[in-house]
């Protein structure tokens, strides 16, 4: 029965989990995009999203408390600084988890989990793909049309000195 059980233990004890968690923080802030299982990501979201809007706000208060979660001094200024900007009028949902199929060792269920905002090709804010058209013909610059005309000018003098 589940009587009480709020989150998934994972298997491990208190400590273990805790540590797991903090880890895998660390490596999706610093890689902005990593691979685990179904049930690991959707404990990493419960654990690194309030983690992420604490950090919206950079006040000497909140680097603490995420230092004391996640313990790595070079991962909270990078999310300080590098992170909090990107999803500062995000109001949630930072964390995009992509199920990957199954794992051929153990046929585990398998997670990309990545920072939405730092996704080029999700993200609408993007650098956006030139439209191209199939049938439009190339469209000349003032400058190319000027060129073309002062060509067409000689070749056009030059026609008719050949013809006279």
């Amino acid at each position: 029965m589940r009587h009480g059980k709020k989150f998934n233990h994972l298997s491990r004890k208190t400590a273990h989990r805790k540590s797991m968690l903090a880890n895998m923080t660390c490596s999706l802030i610093e890689h902005k995009r990593i691979n685990t299982t179904v049930a690991k990501a959707k404990s990493l979201r419960q654990f690194a999203e309030p983690i992420i809007t604490k950090s919206k706000e950079d006040t000497t208060h909140n680097r603490r408390l995420v230092f004391s979660k996640l313990r790595n001094k070079e991962t909270v200024s990078e999310l300080f600084r590098e992170v909090a900007p990107k999803i500062a009028d995000r109001p949630g949902g930072y964390i995009r988890i992509i199920k990957l199929g199954n794992r051929l060792g153990d046929n585990a269920q398998m997670a990309m989990v990545e920072l939405v905002d730092f996704n080029e090709l999700y993200n609408p804010n993007g650098a956006k793909k030139k439209k191209s058209t199939r049938r439009a013909g190339k469209k000349q610059s003032t400058t190319d049309q000027v060129a073309t005309e002062s060509t067409s000018e000689t070749t056009t003098e030059d026609d008719a000195k050949t013809n006279e």
